[in-house]
């Protein structure tokens, strides 16, 4: 017997299938992410093998594949997505102060990428210029 419903983003609840075509991601992954913690469907069905995602659910899962785009670990992106800010006074604050640092220890990183790819840049650049005046060289004769 499959679950038959409608497939709303306002929806209260979502399938495996739901989210996967929604954004364009394996069941794989994301029983992986369940896997890791960051997901905690609601387990229902015959043995609980059906796996219904809250809303909650899947705005986690939009904030996961954000956080992979941006280069966070899973590992910074449970922490960050962990920070329970609707029990906590200031749990907004808290989740927003780690959010920053994360960014701004992944764009120190890539900083530090880029000038390193501009560096091995430039390092060719010079030797395609000193091949080119050795060939001319031995063109000329």
């Amino acid at each position: 017997m499959s679950i038959e419903r409608k497939t709303k983003k306002n929806s209260l609840s979502f399938t495996i299938a739901d989210l996967a075509t929604e954004f364009d991601v394996t069941h794989r992954a994301i029983r992986f992410y369940e896997d890791q913690g960051l997901l905690a469907p609601l387990r229902t069905g015959k043995s609980s093998q059906v796996r219904m995602y809250s809303s909650s659910d899947r705005t986690r899962l939009r904030l996961i594949l954000r956080g992979k785009r941006l280069g966070f670990s899973l590992a910074e992106i449970k922490e960050i997505l962990d920070i329970n800010l609707y029990n906590k006074p200031g749990g907004s604050i808290l989740q927003l102060e780690r959010f920053l640092q994360t960014l701004a220890k992944h764009r120190e990183a890539l900083e530090q990428q880029m000038e390193d790819l501009n560096d091995q840049l430039n390092e060719l650049a010079s030797h395609e210029l000193q091949c080119k005046k050795i060939l001319a060289d031995k063109r000329a004769g």
